[in-house]
């Protein structure tokens, strides 16, 4: 390593986040020399790592990754694939690790035995999957326990949002990552693994009109958006639209379920006078159920609906009345 790179490593230990522009004053070099010469290396060799986007990049000293010994012999073929295709963590310093990597990494960090771990986890899932029929869960169970009245006439989820003991589900870490952090490459993940099963659901159904939950929380790239226009659905678009507020009440911020009813009942508008056979309402994630059932039944009374209406969300809880705070 040169004498300034080590200057570099030195620098940034004690200023903890530094730009290149600080770099390049402190050293006295180019830019060019700077990335050439010296960033490059460091980041290659994970010393450094690169925070933020253009034009508010920093550089700081890359956190000791855990020591994840690949002790994984005795894992049984079937568990390891499942495991591969299914485990997913978006590591607290923003790291994305998949598949088994991501499981030992995981155990790790638990101080879990790898091998009886990975069983457990296997029949956790496996738990969950009886609910999945045709790469759908039915969660019609789920309303019907919740709600004294029903107006949708069934409801889907592409995947539970989490699963006991091993938390967010690999769809669920994707949904919860991409809303917060507004990261559209995320986002445009997460709309190619729902979209063929929202077209099962659509041919199934023969759906003609479809409806996409609006957003309480503002932000600069909404998900609900990108989600319409990545689908690109040829069903007609039900008019739906969120009423604004004094103050912005998310459904995530209330613990009671006729508080959720109350504000989906309040602030939910139904701004459609068309005629359909069967509406499809999506959603991204569904804790009580309230926003969709209570959006059904204000589709059943302007009855602008002859069929079902039926709700897929991208995500839900398992239980009946739940909160989903982090989405």
């Amino acid at each position: 390593m040169n004498i300034n790179s080590s200057k570099i490593i030195k620098y940034i230990k004690d200023k903890k986040h530094v730009s290149a522009n600080e770099l390049v004053d402190y050293l006295g070099i180019s830019r060019q020399a700077l990335f050439k010469h010296h960033l490059s290396k460091l980041m290659d060799n994970g010393i450094l790592v690169k925070n933020g986007r253009p034009p508010k990049v920093y550089y700081s000293i890359a956190t000791p990754k855990l020591d994840i010994k690949k002790n994984d012999t005795k894992i049984n073929k079937e568990v390891k694939n499942l495991i591969n295709k299914n485990f997913l963590i978006i590591t607290p310093a923003g790291e994305r690790i998949e598949g088994f990597n991501a499981f030992m990494y995981w155990c790790q960090k638990n101080d879990l035995p790898l091998e009886k771990t990975a069983e457990e986890y296997s029949e956790t899932f496996k738990k969950y999957e009886k609910y999945r029929k045709d790469g759908l869960i039915d969660s019609k169970i789920k309303l019907n326990s919740t709600f004294k009245n029903v107006f949708l006439d069934n409801l889907f989820y592409v995947d539970f949002y989490s699963i006991e003991r091993f938390g967010k589900t690999k769809l669920g870490q994707l949904l919860l990552y991409a809303k917060q952090s507004q990261n559209k490459k995320l986002m445009q993940e997460v709309i190619k693994i729902i979209k063929p099963n929202i077209n099962v659901i659509i041919k199934k159904f023969k759906i003609d009109g479809v409806g996409f939950i609006p957003p309480t929380v503002k932000r600069e790239t909404q998900l609900m958006k990108v989600l319409e226009k990545g689908l690109d659905l040829n069903s007609r678009k039900v008019g739906i639209v969120k009423i604004k507020t004094a103050v912005a009440v998310p459904q995530k911020t209330l613990n009671k379920l006729a508080d959720r009813i109350e504000n989906a009942k309040n602030t939910i508008v139904v701004e459609e006078n068309s005629s359909y056979k069967n509406i499809l309402l999506i959603d991204d994630a569904v804790g009580s159920g309230a926003t969709l059932n209570e959006t059904a039944k204000k589709i059943v009374e302007k009855k602008i609906c002859k069929g079902k209406i039926i709700g897929v969300a991208i995500t839900g809880s398992f239980k009946g009345f739940d909160v989903i705070s982090e989405v």
